[in-house]
């Protein structure tokens, strides 16, 4: 519960809010946020720390604002990965893609403007709209949760948004977002103007790849499609695949315009030199940062599998098909009470997204085998 006293001058719009956040409890399987479950190879620990102590003494000085090394890095990293040739000038990193997400909101929302999402989708997109005077608007999806074309078009046409934002593979669903659909979106916002802007803007569409190297082999990404359209932004973290939760590093693709509108609204040396320093020697360990993604690739396939398996009241579990490193699977009556209980046995899941799911991430296979153990005694008592 919150302790703001009443007579504290809180914005109105934010009194009776919570802030957000997964729960962070102290249990023996943690499988509520999405985290890659294996630590860091001590190759790549050992090179964290040789180029930390390269800055440390330099500490007294502000980093580089420009981040200029690691926006060359992530450049040669996004062509290794998805085969696109960026400049440095077209990518931007901050604290996380929450900051990335929080800045294209300053740039591009504020009163007036509409930003458009296409539910169930992040729990936290909202947040940006409020904190930024954004007004939120919302496409509903297909039951399969897919996007429903023809409906998000409409809602464009109608609405005029600054951005559309779109996230692929889907949280909490796990749903990837079909190139063809996403050129859809594309073409469309060239033909819209944007509400409350100079009558020749046009919508920015906005892709999250938070998890985007979950997918399946072969896959393109949204990277590829930037040196077509111009108002294509892609968001992408470095703490899902690469598993560097804790060091808070995400990053934006973008044309120079949409990158430059960016730094605009940035705070100040966002990026501390020890982050700078710890994604770079990161950055150059790609192949042991992501060594264990076919790993927990397979995991989910054969979690989906056995989901797929289970009964609740005589009938089969309803598992969502997944291209990253989650499933959310159902349906509950009362989810938050199969919840509470996977959290008495010491699995710690999440109850999110559709009424009636509860979503799991991928996790060791010794947690997965405890995850299955711990759910079928769970269901039994239901």
């Amino acid at each position: 519960m919150s302790a703001i006293p009443a007579d504290l001058p809180l914005r109105t719009d934010l009194v009776g809010e919570e802030p957000y956040g997964a729960p962070q409890l102290d249990v023996p399987v943690c499988l509520n946020v999405n985290e890659n479950p294996y630590p860091l190879d001590q190759e790549v620990v050992e090179a964290i720390c040789q180029r930390v102590r390269q800055v440390a003494p330099g500490l007294n000085r502000y980093p580089d604002r420009e981040h200029e090394d690691l926006r060359r890095a992530l450049a040669a990293y996004l062509k290794k990965e998805s085969g696109t040739s960026l400049r440095p000038e077209q990518i931007w990193a901050a604290n996380g893609s929450n900051e990335i997400m929080l800045q294209l909101f300053q740039a591009f929302g504020g009163p007036g403007r509409t930003v458009l999402g296409c539910d169930p989708t992040y729990s936290m997109y909202p947040e940006y709209a409020r904190d930024t005077f954004t007004d939120w608007e919302l496409a509903h999806r297909l039951p399969d949760f897919s996007l429903d074309m023809d409906t998000t078009i409409e809602r464009i046409e109608a609405l005029g948004p600054a951005m559309v934002l779109v996230t692929s593979p889907n949280n909490p669903t796990g749903t990837p977002l079909p190139m063809d659909q996403l050129t859809r979106l594309l073409e469309a916002c060239s033909k819209v103007p944007v509400a409350g802007a100079d009558p020749s803007a046009r919508p920015i569409v906005v892709v999250d790849e938070a998890y985007i190297e979950f997918r399946d082999p072969g896959t393109p990404s949204a990277v590829s499609l930037i040196g077509q359209y111009d108002h294509l932004a892609v968001s992408r973290t470095m703490s899902k695949a690469f598993a560097f939760a804790g060091a808070r590093v995400g990053y934006l693709a973008a044309s120079q315009g949409i990158v430059d509108a960016v730094r605009i609204v940035r705070m100040p040396y966002h990026l501390s030199a020890l982050t700078q320093a710890a994604a770079l020697a990161a950055l150059e360990h790609t192949d042991l940062q992501l060594a264990r993604v076919d790993q927990l690739r397979r995991t989910r396939q054969e979690t989906a599998r056995w989901l797929a398996g289970q009964k609740f009241h005589g009938r089969p579990l309803t598992v969502v098909p997944s291209a990253s490193n989650f499933i959310l699977f159902g349906t509950f009556p009362d989810r938050d009470a199969v919840f509470e209980a996977m959290k008495d046995e010491g699995v710690l899941i999440r109850a999110v997204g559709p009424e009636g799911y509860l979503r799991v991430c991928m996790g060791t296979d010794a947690e997965m085998e405890r995850f299955r153990q711990t759910l079928v005694q769970v269901l039994k008592r239901f």
